[in-house]
């Protein structure tokens, strides 16, 4: 887990000279940049004043030097190693204010500061240190409390969420509220976990993001600030504010802040990093499925989360019934690059991403096989919507996948399947999913199941469903529900009796078919 920093070490420069330079007590002594002038965001720690030569040594970094050169006047080499062993002891700026000991700023020191690539600054009018001392220290202590109070305050809020169940998502959505940046986190193969943040902005992030994550894994810079996440020496992946337009130092906090809360949800959740991986692939196959975000906003998630989806055939799949883990293991197992998500009532979504040049149906029901045989049952359904080459489609394709799914779900065992169930193979019972919100149908339904559809008649219902799925074949029917012929035929004219049809009719036995699939779809 991260380490909390102490509060008391230089972890808040908060201003650069170049900040400094704009204070507006610092205006009034007309400071002008005669050296270093590339190097003004160099961030400053303290202010100092020093006269003596070996100033280096009584500093430890990031103080901007404030001198008269009262001591150094007449001596160059003085003035020089001056220069020096303010660049070896990493200051952050010199300001010379002119006055009786230099009139102008001396060309041995200028020449010194920018060889060294220190910031020299002269002060043309008089000035005093006091005031810029005090400027500078005040506005320094106050933002280093400040971003204290602000990482305690991140600290607190995401404990809090913790501890109320919060799902990962909202503590994502808690960071980017604080940090007012794109937040993302990646497993340690760059493959997108969870973002967070404006839309637009996420969507920036991640329209080119295996680039960008090559860059965010090295050198901070631009705002570009990650955290480490992992615990007992491992590493498992990394939390990255994208952009962050504050303080490098506080977007270190809120990184650090943010880490740690990240670790302490997954060890308290008891969940790997991969559930991480399961979840994003459930947001993304959730927006596709429900079309609510258009396919091509989507397009940047499925890249970042590692679906290759250039020049690829999509192959949308449902499994009833499926273990997520199982089927994603699957994948890896048979090579197959892919997405797989659980949606709702029993049903896991998997979308393959498949060279052009493969079988992709061929390769989808090798893909049910060995499902089956891995599961141990026989009448899994696997559910296919037709290959699609444009990733526009494939939202279209995941619904009508779900759509074949659901129209079986109830009488797979009753139905003579292909490995892999297609629309066409649904027949009747698909265009009567497809219509079962429509009032008429819901009518008819009732109209022509009135006899049967209180709870005593359940009974009933179940052995006139049984009897039409199998074709009206009585033995078949008997076999299924345990009863003998004649228990069987004393039941069915029960049924013709509350019904008032004539099951021998073909027609009237097709009405009722097709209003007992309207009313189970409708109970789906």
């Amino acid at each position: 887990m991260t380490t909390t920093p102490d509060i008391w070490e230089p972890l808040e420069p908060a201003l650069s000279v170049r900040q400094v330079l704009t204070l507006e007590r610092v205006l009034a002594g007309e400071p002008e940049v005669v050296a270093g002038a590339s190097h003004l965001d160099r961030p400053v720690r303290w202010v100092h004043v020093a006269e003596a030569a070996d100033v280096g040594v009584m500093l430890s970094g990031g103080e901007m030097v404030l001198t008269t050169g009262v001591l150094l006047a007449g001596d160059e080499e003085k003035q020089a190693e001056y220069v020096r062993s303010l660049h070896r002891a990493d200051a952050s700026a010199v300001v010379l204010g002119l006055g009786r000991a230099f009139p102008a700023a001396p060309a041995v020191m200028r020449r010194a500061a920018e060889r060294c690539g220190l910031p020299m600054v002269v002060l043309h009018r008089p000035f005093p240190f006091a005031e810029l001392t005090e400027e500078v220290q005040s506005r320094l202590v106050r933002r280093k409390f400040a971003a204290v109070s602000l990482s305690e305050a991140v600290r607190t809020e995401l404990t809090a969420l913790i501890t109320a169940g919060a799902p990962l998502q909202r503590l994502l959505d808690e960071v980017a509220r604080h940090s007012a940046c794109p937040v993302v986190v990646t497993n340690l193969a760059h493959r997108v976990l969870g973002t967070a943040g404006e839309r637009p902005a996420v969507d920036d992030v991640l329209r080119d993001w295996e680039r960008i994550a090559r860059q965010a894994g090295g050198t901070e810079g631009d705002g570009w600030i990650r955290a480490e996440l992992g615990g007992r020496g491992e590493r498992w992946g990394r939390i990255v504010l994208c952009g962050y337009r504050g303080d490098t130092a506080t977007g270190r906090l809120l990184a650090d802040r943010a880490a740690e809360a990240l670790v302490l949800h997954r060890m308290l959740g008891g969940g790997a990093a991969c559930s991480w991986e399961e979840q994003s692939a459930q947001s993304l196959l959730t927006d596709l499925v429900s079309g609510v975000v258009p396919a091509r906003q989507l397009l940047p998630r499925a890249r970042a989360a590692g679906l290759p989806v250039n020049r690829r055939t999509f192959v949308p799949l449902v499994v009833r019934d499926g273990d997520t883990p199982r089927l994603d293991r699957l994948l890896r197992l048979l090579g197959l690059p892919g997405l797989v998500a659980e949606l709702a009532d029993g049903a896991t979504a998997v979308l393959l991403s498949l060279p052009r040049d493969q079988d992709a149906d061929a390769l989808a029901a090798h893909f049910a096989a060995r499902l089956r045989t891995e599961s141990g049952r026989a009448r899994t359904v696997v559910a296919a919507a037709d290959p699609r080459v444009a990733w526009d489609d494939v939202p279209a394709g995941l619904r009508e996948a779900r759509h074949v799914a659901d129209a079986v779900a109830d009488s797979a065992a009753a139905l003579d399947l292909p490995p892999v169930v297609r629309l066409r193979d649904v027949h009747l019972r698909g265009l009567i999913r497809l219509l079962r919100d429509d009032p008429h149908v819901q009518s008819f339904a009732e109209r022509e199941l009135d006899g049967l559809l209180c709870e005593t008649e359940e009974d009933l219902l179940s052995v006139l469903r049984t009897y039409l799925a199998t074709g009206r074949n009585k033995s078949r029917t008997a076999q299924l529900h345990h009863v003998s012929r004649p228990a069987l035929y004393r039941r069915l004219e029960s049924i013709q009796v509350r019904l008032g049809v004539d099951l021998d009719d073909f027609e009237q036995a097709a009405s009722v078919h097709i209003a007992l699939l309207a009313h189970d779809a409708q109970q789906q």
